[in-house]
């Protein structure tokens, strides 16, 4: 027993004694949840005698789990029956093999992942987007909405039409025996909520219940929670309301906001006690963080004492921005401090591209953590194809990639057929669409599609001659051409990709504005140079989005783009208090030194756009001036409300309205315009 405490803190101790009924450890950035949550299991198996099978701890990620568990059972006496530690779907996985049965399904069922789920759809409906389909419905099941129900909600065609897919794809994935990813929860508390027996038995069973990152639950997982705590109240979750940062996949931080009401008699840890960071990092995040509203409050309490104080970048542009990140990594790795203990964080992917071109030039490796790199980027691939097409127009594997790109309703079975047909004429396939005319294509192509290639092939001549007399006005003239950025319409991450197309379009500008001779060629042989640049062998520096980086530590942390509209991000269905979160999650990761970097202006949107200094360099005492004070709305399209008149309703839509957010609610079919402080959620 005294082995399990000799490393704890007072707080952390308290929380490991507590063992009956509702338990909520509120765990700061860097106070040791994890040794909290191992030493927790280890007391009530070693100490306490409870038999390890009664005990169920649940995490999000296979890392967490596989950490926990090598943690836990190095603390617990050997024993033949282990804790059972793992993720949530990991849980629903177990829990479909021993029950699926009940909804009189096989277990010998196969769990899809998003590649086979994203294939399946694609079959069954080719014209909308499949990423809109494969979201939505990822949506319903987490609602525990069936098809019926979903066609019955749709307002706008385009959703009755995904609501009629959602249909078709579970009538295909239970004729098939399967089970996608989202079915492993929903399928799980449909079992418990319609088997009564059944719910009691699971309850009984696992008594002791421990969850991590409870502030990243969403609706489904609470309910599933009331299920296994149904016969007792014996569940401790762990998390912190400060760095919810997925609200916009499912996650509800009032889970962690509102515990106390969801469960009685709830018993609250706070872990203040920061292990990572040196104090003027914590007061910077402190800081920041106390001006959200929708928090339980507490403050991070440094352990490591003084250190650097926190240093603001200030950058005309983000060339020289990158330039100063390059210069300040290099003289910390001439230094001796190992590359991989160095990360640069953004809020947007888009920022990537400035930046890697800065490593690039200073010659600094760098690994990107949860995304790709900028030029690998599809909508970027798609771009490079379309120019390279322009100034060569033989480059068939180019043309192939692009030719339906936007969607011109030409199929693989009908690009074969053309290549096949060019290739015995030894002709390229942009020389063999140009040389026949509508009629002979008529004989190998149906007519419609005959005429989009003729038009296609006309739209690449027209372009290629725009680029010769005036370099400048090209990159206009393509997007008004293909409108390009339609693509990606109604896609769940649109507004990334179009962000991205956008700093293109932006570098492409610059570079001619620049070389203002230049050719649509050299500027594809700057390109090739930029993207293909080999990764270094050997130690490298890490760059990722400040998403990416939750659960990370460095010593030595810079964060780009502090800039109003970056970060925060700002506009429709944006949410001022997340984005805090945001900025206090990414401060937190440094443990040595934090440097804050923002720029006068950046290409935005196509254009070079003047931009304001972040406010929260304010916010986190870092900065003098005045506060920007902005209503903010947490409500998103999709979200389920409630109004004292109207009852409950969907928002549809959500829009500025002065500094207050406006939001176009459906109740029952009635669709109204409310300001978003007369509504809460549901």
């Amino acid at each position: 027993m005294e082995k399990i405490f000799d490393s704890l803190n007072d707080a952390q101790a308290d929380a490991v004694k507590k063992i009956d009924g509702p338990l909520l450890i509120l765990a700061g950035a860097g106070s040791g949840k994890t040794k909290t949550v191992t030493s927790r299991l280890a007391y009530l198996i070693d100490v306490v005698g409870i038999p390890p099978a009664n005990t169920l701890t649940l995490t999000f990620t296979n890392k967490a789990s596989k950490e926990m568990r090598e943690r836990a059972l190095n603390m617990i006496a050997p024993t033949n029956y282990p804790p059972l530690l793992c993720t949530f779907h990991k849980f629903g996985l177990l829990f479909l093999k021993f029950h699926i049965h009940l909804l009189e399904r096989k277990n010998n069922f196969v769990v899809i992942d998003t590649d086979d789920k994203k294939r399946i759809l694609k079959k069954l409906n080719a014209e909308i987007p499949t990423p809109l389909i494969a979201s939505e419905i990822s949506r319903y099941k987490n609602s525990l909405i069936t098809p019926r129900e979903a066609y019955a909600q749709a307002e706008l065609k385009n959703y009755k039409e995904i609501a009629k897919v959602y249909e078709e794809y579970q009538a295909y994935i239970l004729e098939n025996n399967l089970v996608d990813f989202d079915d492993l929860l929903a399928l799980t508390y449909r079992l418990l909520d319609e088997n009564q027996e059944l719910a009691i038995e699971t309850s009984d069973k696992y008594r002791y219940i421990m969850i991590d990152e409870y502030q990243d639950t969403n609706e489904l997982q609470l309910k599933l929670l009331q299920k296994l705590c149904m016969t007792h109240n014996n569940l401790c979750v762990v998390g912190d309301d400060d760095q919810s940062i997925y609200g916009w996949r499912g996650a509800h931080v009032r889970n962690i906001l509102e515990f106390d009401q969801d469960f009685e008699n709830v018993y609250v840890v706070k872990l203040e006690h920061n292990y990572r960071s040196k104090i003027p990092i914590l007061k910077a995040a402190n800081a920041l963080i106390e001006h959200n509203r929708s928090r339980l409050g507490k403050k991070l309490l440094a352990t490591r004492g003084e250190g650097e104080s926190v240093t603001i970048l200030s950058s005309s542009d983000e060339v020289e921005e990158s330039r100063k990140i390059a210069r300040k990594i290099k003289t910390l790795i001439d230094k001796g401090i190992r590359p991989n203990a160095i990360a640069v964080l953004y809020r947007i992917n888009a920022l990537s591209r400035s930046l890697e071109e800065g490593l690039n030039r200073s010659g600094i490796a760098y690994r990107l953590v949860g995304g790709l790199r900028f030029y690998d980027r599809a909508e970027i691939k798609d771009l490079i194809s379309y120019l390279r097409v322009i100034t060569n127009h033989h480059d068939d594997f180019s043309i192939k990639r692009i030719i339906n790109k936007p969607k011109r309703g030409l199929g693989k079975a009908t690009i074969d057929k053309l290549e096949l047909a060019a290739m015995r004429e030894e002709m390229s396939l942009f020389d063999y669409l140009g040389k026949h005319t509508l009629a002979e294509l008529e004989g190998l192509v149906r007519k419609k599609n005959a005429k989009t290639l003729k038009d296609f092939i006309k739209n690449i001549v027209s372009l290629r001659e725009i680029a010769d007399n005036t370099t400048y006005e090209f990159i206009d003239a393509l997007e008004e051409t293909f409108i390009l950025k339609n693509i990606y319409k109604n896609m769940p991450d649109e507004s990334d990709r179009v962000q991205n197309i956008d700093e293109f379009y932006g570098l492409f500008r610059d570079f001619i504005k620049q070389n203002p001779e230049a050719t649509l060629d050299e500027f594809l042989n700057e390109l090739t140079l930029q993207s293909e640049q080999d990764q270094v062998e050997g130690e490298s520096i890490y760059i990722m989005s400040i998403h990416a980086s939750k659960g990370l530590e460095f010593d030595h942390l810079f964060i780009i783009g502090l800039e109003e509209g970056f970060l925060p991000l700002l506009g429709d269905g944006s949410d001022i208090e997340e984005e805090r979160r945001l900025g206090y999650v990414s401060f937190t990761r440094a443990r040595e030194s934090l440097s804050l970097s923002h720029v006068e202006s950046r290409f935005y949107k196509g254009r070079r756009t003047d931009l304001q200094k972040s406010r929260f360099f304010n916010e986190a005492g870092l900065a003098k001036g005045s506060l920007i004070v902005e209503k903010n709305t947490a409500f998103k399209k999709g979200d389920l409300v409630r109004h004292k008149i109207f009852g409950a309703g969907r928002v549809i839509g959500v829009s500025k309205s002065g500094r207050e957010f406006k939001l176009s609610i459906n109740f029952g079919g009635n669709k109204r315009e409310i300001l978003a402080s007369f509504v809460e959620k549901l």
